[in-house]
């Protein structure tokens, strides 16, 4: 039983992992960067401790700090949440060193799956379908990767070894972009994960992302939870999330065909904890394995409305030592959910990130509504984190009604102080290709334009400016209108009364 758990990570990811241990009666400890001393996971925490300065790496990034607080806090457990140290081998080791439990998978399994390269080569063995690249399990230098790029053939990605969510990731049309590319994936890696190494892997055009959430314990069993669909991206960053694919389904054969492949890739690794395997399906319904997320995903809470499975409780259920409370038979797929990632940034602009202080902010709520976040008036947005705000979850019992859903709570969201990508996704429930799921992972940055999406909705705003002047015009005229006394001395009623008395 954990008495105490400390929450690695920061944001919305820290607040739900808060939530989740109070409901299970556990202890919380919360730690913070400068910037970060009012947030609401401090609040919300019993205990709250700072790492250090801004910046990551002096920050959020510290294990030798992160490990002096657990045990000043007298803490049982650590959760990573996502991003930042939650796939690194060497903080779980750490952990597991320091008599601390560490909230996901071991070391082993992350040091084989998290590494991406190593990843590819532990499934090939275990015969599940990889996209070409570059094999084997040791980093490659750059002159190995430019020799090695023309035999895969271009377009290829450069992709980080240690890490997801678009850093370190590069695309690559040609030989002579190579370098350039190649430099630059390595520092944004570097700084982002603290391990600048890379492989490629081939580019297939008009593919579907697609990803299996895993559960699994330390007696050997091991589910999934369905799949996610989450093709719409913008620079291999996820934007938009949906439970289950529309892609995927009408067909139950190839749903269950790739929680198998996910579940013996998991296997082959003795995986242990909450666990993603990510595919990318081409147009023939072809599936290729892509990496394995050995951590809690930001898209989880689409899973969760439609299983009824809270994962984050069971990621530390499992971590105590208990068995699955489920088997495969009793997950099933109820309704439909959806969930838009609400970012500080500019859709407007190039969807350049957005900075401020946050001075109004307004939830939507209703049936159906979620919203996961670590914002508040007076929080302060800034330059150092991910520009994630918070997430909105609707559902509803069809994929139509969680689209009616998500408008509604997108219009009902109001949030001041920082510009949003709220109208990108208000702009994308009202895409004719989205709402019959006609869309790939290049949808966003070649199919669709804030521009185009503006043009096609109707101009309320002309409209009412132009009844406006209509309405101005009228009431100048009648106040311009100039009613003469008649030439009688009283009222043409009063004189028609007169003229029937006189006459009857």
């Amino acid at each position: 039983m954990f008495r105490k758990v400390l929450i690695a990570n920061r944001g919305e990811i820290a607040v739900r992992i808060i939530r989740a241990c109070r409901e299970l009666g556990i202890h919380t400890v919360a730690v913070f960067s400068d910037v970060d001393r009012s947030a609401l996971h401090v609040r919300y925490a019993d205990e709250a401790y700072l790492l250090g300065p801004a910046p990551s790496r002096d920050s959020y990034l510290r294990m030798d700090r992160l490990l002096e607080i657990a045990q000043q806090a007298e803490v049982d457990a650590i959760h990573p949440g996502y991003g930042f140290l939650a796939e690194r081998e060497e903080f779980a080791q750490a952990c597991a060193d320091a008599g601390l439990t560490f909230i996901g998978p071991r070391p082993s399994a992350i040091a084989a799956m998290g590494d991406k390269a190593v990843a590819r080569a532990t499934v090939t063995k275990a015969g599940v379908p990889v996209v070409p690249g570059t094999e084997g399990e040791g980093g490659l230098r750059d002159d190995d990767i430019i020799a090695i790029a023309p035999q895969i053939g271009f377009p290829l990605l450069i992709k980080a070894t240690a890490g997801g969510g678009g850093k370190g990731m590069r695309e690559v049309n040609s030989a002579g972009e190579l370098p350039a590319l190649l430099a630059s994936a390595r520092r944004e890696a570097e700084a982002a994960f603290g391990d600048g190494s890379v492989y490629l892997e081939k580019l297939i055009t008009r593919a579907r992302h697609i990803e299996i959430q895993l559960l699994a314990d330390e007696f050997g069993n091991v589910i999934h939870l369905g799949e996610r669909e989450c093709s719409l991206q913008r620079r291999h960053q996820k934007l938009l999330e949906e439970s289950p694919s529309p892609f995927v389904d009408d067909d139950h054969e190839l749903r269950m065909s790739m929680g198998a492949v996910a579940c013996k890739a998991a296997a082959a690794v003795n995986y242990v904890n909450a666990g993603t395997i990510e595919f990318l399906v081409d147009k023939e319904k072809n599936f290729y394995f892509l990496e394995m997320n050995t951590r809690l995903q930001v898209e989880h809470p689409v899973t969760e409305a439609v299983t009824g499975v809270d994962i984050v409780k069971e990621q530390i259920r499992i971590a105590r030592g208990r068995r699955l409370r489920y088997t495969q038979a009793d997950i099933g797929l109820n309704g439909w959910a959806i969930e838009c990632r609400v970012n500080a940034e500019d859709p407007y602009n190039n969807f350049m990130p957005s900075t401020g202080r946050v001075t109004h902010s307004l939830i939507p709520t209703g049936p159906g509504v979620r919203v996961d976040t670590g914002v508040f008036p007076g929080f302060e947005i800034t330059r150092y984190y991910d520009s994630l705000i918070s997430k909105v979850i609707c559902w509803g019992e069809t994929r139509g009604e969680a689209i009616l859903r998500m408008r509604r709570a997108l219009e009902e969201y109001r949030l001041l102080g920082v510009k949003t990508n709220i109208p990108f996704h208000q702009s994308i429930m009202d895409s004719h290709r989205f709402i019959a799921g006609n869309f790939d992972t290049r949808f966003v940055e070649e199919r669709f334009s804030m521009e185009q999406a503006e043009e096609g909705k109707q101009d309320d705003s002309a409209i009412a400016a132009i009844l406006a002047t209509l309405v101005a015009h009228r009431q100048g005229r009648q106040s311009a209108q100039i009613v003469q006394r008649g030439a009688r001395d009283t009222s043409n009623w009063k004189w028609v009364g007169r003229y029937e008395r006189m006459h009857r």
